[in-house]
């Protein structure tokens, strides 16, 4: 074991609120990994949406026992292994955290059914930038969606995380891509990516645009991580035989686990409504879940593939991370806080190290 310390920083709640007002910063013992999973020395926190949940207190299947560490996303050095794991010792990785929560700490536990490679020629802050974004494009866009060149798309929420990864990959693969964003430099910043028609959201119909760009077709792909907010105008520009891809809920996460899709609304619109989740697992565990729950999750090795297809194109230039902000770990509820209340743009970085203390 390297790099091994008997007590660590980690941001802890130890009830619900608002992240500037619960979010405590202590002094912890340090975490020990189990068989199978492999302890990251975490260089930096890329922040996500559904940490708030666990800071808040908002809709999640499986809340954690107070005191906890939010976190569901780091980017790192493995500094110790559990029985199973050895060969990733020393490795700079990319993971989701076990559980999905645990990260907001200078050190976190995470499972290798979602830990990936990051090579050093990625530098910081990019690289801590990469994976969830750019795996949830690549899932929606190519697993379910098998966009290819010529077609349209609609991206939502298209200067975000996952928005911006998306509107590079389908500009990339030769779609024709349509991005909306709530503000003029939002907008333009979509237009950057390589969206070839952008949308400000709140001054037009972004439905009306579509139709009258399309010939009132509609576009053959939605990528919709929005949610309710957007759904029925987007389903208005879903083509005949269109895929309308269910990302994500941010605009409210409370019709996540409630009826919510009219069944004839769909079968009026012919398209095909694809579910998408991030979440790899081992061929023991998808077997598992399939008995038990009746999900489908992806394999790792499907992960893997991924996260070598996106560092290639990074190499090349075809795709970049989108970054607004970088902070250091003694500010990360400002930073949360301001994703909260929709003030951020791309990723929001928390930097644990100095990145010229990288190895």
């Amino acid at each position: 074991m390297s790099g091994a310390t008997e007590s660590m920083r980690a941001w802890r709640v130890h009830e619900y609120g608002k992240p500037l007002d619960v979010l405590q910063l202590e002094v912890v013992d340090v975490p020990v990994p189990e068989a199978g999973e492999v302890r990251v020395r975490v260089h930096a926190i890329p922040l996500n949406l559904n940490d708030l949940e666990r800071i808040t207190g908002g809709n999640m299947m499986a809340p954690p026992e107070f005191p906890y560490s939010p976190g569901m996303e780091v980017m790192g050095l493995v500094d110790a292994c559990g029985v199973g794991a050895e060969g990733w010792l020393g490795r700079r990785v990319v993971a989701t955290t076990k559980q999905a929560f645990g990260g907001f700490a200078e050190q976190a536990i995470c499972t290798t059914a979602a830990l990936f490679d990051m090579p050093d020629d990625i530098e910081l802050p990019g690289a801590a930038a990469l994976y969830f974004p750019f795996h949830l494009g690549w899932l929606g866009l190519f697993d379910r969606a098998e966009l290819k060149a010529g077609e349209t798309v609609l991206i939502h929420a298209a200067a975000g995380g996952s928005g911006s990864a998306a509107v590079q990959l389908a500009a990339h693969a030769g779609a024709r891509v349509f991005a909306t964003a709530g503000t003029d430099e939002k907008v333009q910043l979509c237009r950057d990516l390589g969206a070839h028609v952008a949308i400000n959201y709140n001054e037009a119909d972004f439905a009306e645009i579509v139709l009258a760009e399309t010939a009132n077709r509609g576009v053959d792909v939605v990528f919709d991580n929005v949610g309710e907010a957007v759904m029925d105008r987007s389903l208005a520009c879903t083509a005949y035989n269109g895929r309308y891809l269910m990302m994500g809920f941010a605009s409210n996460k409370a019709v996540a686990d409630e009826p919510f899709v009219v069944p004839r609304r769909i079968a009026m619109g012919n398209i095909k409504l694809c579910g998408v989740l991030l979440n790899y697992a081992n061929d023991d565990m998808i077997s598992m879940l399939k008995t038990a729950l009746g999900w489908n999750v992806a394999p790792t090795s499907l992960g893997e593939r991924i996260s070598r297809e996106i560092v290639d194109l990074v190499r090349q230039g075809a795709v970049r991370p989108v970054i607004g902000s970088v902070v250091d770990f003694e500010e990360l509820p400002s930073l949360i806080e301001a994703m909260a209340n929709r003030k951020t743009t791309g990723r929001a970085i928390v930097s644990v190290v100095p990145y010229d203390d990288n190895p």
